[in-house]
C-alpha cells in the first residue's frame, strides 16, 4: 500500500517546492496504480504531466521577458489541469484503492488557483 505525503515547505511559501512534492506526491499514487493495461497507460500519462509543471515553473522563473513568463505559467496551468483530469479518471476507473487521490485533487485545485491568478497578474502588469 502506499502512502501519499504531501510535505510543506518549512519556509512560509515556496512555489517551486510544492511543485515538487506535489510532483513527488502524484508519482507515488501512479506506483501503487494496477499493472494492467490501463494501470501503466495512466501511470505514464500522471508522471508526466504531474513532473512537468516545478520544471515548467523553474523556467519560467528564468524568462527572459514578461510575456515569455506568462507563457511558461500558462504552460504550468495546462499540465496542472490535465493531472487534474488524470486524478478524477483514477477515482471514476477505480484504479486507486481509498480516497488517496482526494488530496492530491485538493493540492491540485489550489495549484491551479494560484497560477490562475499568477497568470492574470503578470498579464496585468504588460
Amino acid at each position: 500500500m502506499c502512502r501519499i505525503v504531501l510535505r510543506m515547505s518549512p519556509r512560509p511559501f515556496d512555489l517551486e517546492d510544492r511543485l515538487i512534492s506535489f510532483a513527488a506526491a502524484s508519482c507515488q499514487l501512479a506506483e501503487g496504480l494496477p499493472r494492467s493495461a490501463t494501470g501503466r497507460h495512466v501511470t505514464q500519462q500522471l508522471v508526466r504531466s504531474a513532473s512537468a509543471p516545478f520544471a515548467n515553473y523553474s523556467e519560467a522563473r528564468a524568462a527572459e521577458s514578461r510575456r515569455d513568463f506568462v507563457h511558461k505559467l500558462k504552460i504550468c496551468l495546462k499540465e496542472l489541469r490535465e493531472v487534474l483530469s488524470w486524478l478524477k479518471f483514477i477515482d471514476v476507473a477505480g484504479l486507486s484503492k481509498g480516497d488517496r487521490a482526494a488530496a492530491l485533487r485538493n493540492e491540485c485545485d489550489e495549484l491551479i488557483a494560484i497560477f490562475v491568478t499568477s497568470i492574470k497578474t503578470a498579464s496585468k502588469s504588460s
